[in-house]
């Protein structure tokens, strides 16, 4: 278990319940499977294919749970950033357009492949600007609800909302099938309905503040299991 500041941050595994828990563990029960298989057939179709420099995409391993990261040139890039940021530049492709089903099911296949590695994100050097920006807008209330995301998923972590048990919060199962969407899902989509909650400006998918506060969320989980793709209620 993580100590930080009040907050007990534990996997967001072990607030879902035990079925959700089963079936986000069983791929024969998982819809995001689907997502995933067709992932896997995407890492490999193309002139160019993801395959033709990376090999097999087991490869991949570890990459999930060292984003979001600082690309060479300065910008912070999640994963799915660095998804289309490699179709475009070395693969010549048009992107894929965030919360597309392409970008979505290639990206869980990714994560797929560092299933139950720990978080591992940077957070010096070029990443410390970064990391602070999300910490402030983690800490800092929001809405005409005037909440922060600290006061549910730190202060009333564990409690429950609308028949839901508040996590602490983390990423580190999306992308995720959610139940109420009916479909796979990113991080982003899930922090817009969180901005949505608490009757907030939305800011777009991709943007530098989702950005900065996914990398703080990831600075969070270091050391717990990277649980993509998730199933979520």
């Amino acid at each position: 278990m993580l100590l930080l500041g009040a907050a007990d941050v534990r996997p967001t595994q072990e607030y879902l319940s035990p079925e959700i828990r089963a079936a986000q563990e069983d791929p024969s029960r998982h819809p995001g499977w689907l997502w995933v298989e067709e992932g896997e057939a995407l890492w490999r179709a193309g002139e160019k294919a993801c395959a033709t420099c990376h090999g097999g995409i087991a490869a991949m391993a570890g990459v999930a749970a060292r984003y979001p990261a600082v690309a060479p040139d300065g910008e912070l890039l999640d994963l799915e950033g660095r998804i289309e940021r490699c179709r475009t530049q070395h693969q010549g492709e048009a992107s894929f357009g965030r919360e597309s089903e392409a970008l979505l099911a290639l990206e869980a296949a990714i994560a797929l492949q560092s299933r139950g590695m720990p978080v591992a994100v940077a957070t010096d050097g070029p990443a410390a600007p970064f990391l602070e920006e999300g910490r402030r807008f983690y800490q800092t209330r929001q809405g005409q609800l005037n909440l922060s995301c600290g006061q549910c998923h730190d202060d009333n972590a564990g409690r429950r909302l609308r028949g839901d048990v508040i996590s602490n919060g983390l990423g580190t199962g999306y992308p995720a099938y959610r139940l109420e969407w009916n479909t796979m899902g990113s991080l982003h989509r899930r922090l817009r309905a969180c901005s949505l909650g608490v009757r907030a400006e939305q800011f777009p998918l991709g943007s530098r503040e989702y950005l900065t506060l996914e990398l703080f969320l990831a600075s969070r989980a270091k050391g717990l299991p990277v649980e993509a793709p998730g199933l979520r209620r």
